[in-house]
């Protein structure tokens, strides 16, 4: 079972998260009932990484993510689950042969 109550930093501020912790999802123009659990967030993990933004999203915008990765994305993250640094100028890209 997981964790019903925590706290993380995301985009630098202090949030609760779990699954009970009652939130609405974090689209735009959604005002669906959700929590803070696992089951909501936009990647595999509270605060997100480099494929995911840890936002917390209903199920009707919250998709799999693409072939090859694991946990779920919101449409922007799912969309650019291909190559998330293609838009970052500071990105590093390591080789190896």
């Amino acid at each position: 079972m997981g964790n019903m109550h925590g706290t993380i930093y995301r985009n630098g501020k202090k949030i609760d998260v779990g699954y009970g912790v009652p939130t609405t999802c974090e689209h735009p123009r959604c005002n669906e009932q959700i929590d803070r659990g696992l089951g909501y967030v936009c990647g595999n993990s509270h605060g997100g990484d480099e494929y995911s933004c840890g936002g917390y999203f209903c199920g009707q915008h919250l998709y799999g993510a693409p072939e090859g990765h694991h946990g779920n994305r919101c449409a922007l993250c799912r969309e650019r689950g291909a190559d998330p640094t293609e838009d970052l100028e500071d990105a590093m890209v390591a080789t190896f042969d």
